[in-house]
C-alpha cells in the first residue's frame, strides 16, 4: 500500500487479535510502530516479534482508562521517532462484553466501566493524539467500531451504545479537521475469528455464525487489518468519515 513505510504509528490496543493483527500487517508495510496494551507481557511479545523480523517497534503497558497512559503511548513514539503519523485506537473491554445485559437489568458500575474503555479511552487518545498528528501534518486516525453499532441486539447494550459513540466521535473529527489535513475513519467487525476464539469455538456454533454471514468463512483478524492498513495508507486518501464493515457480508449497510 502507498505511504506506509517509514511512517509513524501507534496501536492502541495491539497486544492480541486484531491489534496484534494490525500491527504486524503495518510492520509489513514499512512502519515504525509504538504498540500499547494493558498487558506489557503481550505488548512487547508483538513488538520483539516484529524486531526479530527486521521491522521497528516498541511495546509498552497501556491503560486507555488512563490519561497519563495514554499521553506516554503517544509521546513515546514522538520521542523514539520524532513525529506521529497514525493512530489506530482498538481498546476495548472485551470481559464486559460476556455479562452485559439489556437495558433493564445493566448495572450503572457495568455500565460506566464499558463506556471508560470503549468510549471515554477513544476520546483520551485523540485528545492525546492531535497535537502531534497536525504537527506532522494530519496524517489518519481508524477506531474500531462493531456491528453492534448498527444490527440492534437483545443483550449488550452497553457495548453497542459505547460503538455508536465511537462513530459520532470520528465522524466529529473527520467534520473537525479533515480541512488541516487529518483523516478519520472506523472498522467495523463482525464476529471475529482469533486464535483463542478458534480453538474454543464449539463446532455448533461454528455453523451457526457461518449461517449468518454472505460468504464461505468468518472473519480473521488478518482481514481486518488490512482495512485498518488501507485507511491508514496513502490509497485512501479520499476516505473521510467512514465506517468500513468487515463482517463477511452480515450487515449490508447502504
Amino acid at each position: 500500500m502507498r505511504g506506509l513505510k517509514d511512517k509513524v504509528a501507534v496501536i492502541a490496543g495491539g497486544g492480541s487479535g486484531i491489534g496484534a493483527a494490525t500491527t504486524r500487517r503495518l510492520a509489513e508495510e514499512g512502519a515504525r510502530l509504538v504498540v500499547g496494551d494493558l498487558s506489557a507481557d503481550a505488548a512487547c511479545a508483538v513488538s520483539s516479534s516484529i524486531e526479530a523480523a527486521g521491522g521497528r517497534a516498541i511495546g509498552l503497558p497501556f491503560d486507555v482508562r488512563d490519561a497519563g497512559s495514554v499521553a506516554r503511548l503517544m509521546q513515546t513514539a514522538v520521542e523514539t521517532y520524532g513525529r506521529l503519523d497514525a493512530l489506530h485506537v482498538n481498546a476495548a473491554d472485551m470481559g464486559a462484553i460476556r455479562v452485559d445485559p439489556d437495558a433493564a437489568e445493566v448495572s450503572l458500575e457495568l455500565f460506566d466501566r464499558t463506556i471508560a474503555v470503549n468510549l471515554r479511552g477513544h476520546l483520551l487518545c485523540t485528545q492525546q493524539a492531535l497535537p502531534h498528528l497536525l504537527r506532522s501534518g494530519g496524517g489518519a486516525i481508524v477506531y474500531t467500531t462493531s456491528e453492534s453499532a448498527y444490527i440492534g441486539e437483545p443483550t449488550r447494550v452497553s457495548y453497542g451504545m459505547s460503538k455508536s459513540g465511537i462513530n459520532a466521535l470520528m465522524r466529529h473529527v473527520a467534520s473537525r479537521w479533515g480541512r488541516e489535513g487529518l483523516r478519520a475513519n472506523a472498522v467495523a467487525p463482525g464476529f471475529t475469528l482469533t486464535e483463542e476464539i478458534d480453538r474454543q469455538l464449539d463446532p455448533g456454533l461454528r455453523a451457526e455464525f457461518l449461517a449468518g454471514v454472505r460468504g464461505r468463512r468468518l472473519v480473521s483478524p488478518q482481514d481486518v487489518a488490512a482495512a485498518v492498513a488501507f485507511l491508514l495508507s496513502e490509497d485512501a486518501a479520499s476516505i473521510n468519515g467512514q465506517v468500513i464493515s468487515v463482517d463477511s457480508g452480515r450487515t449490508m449497510r447502504p
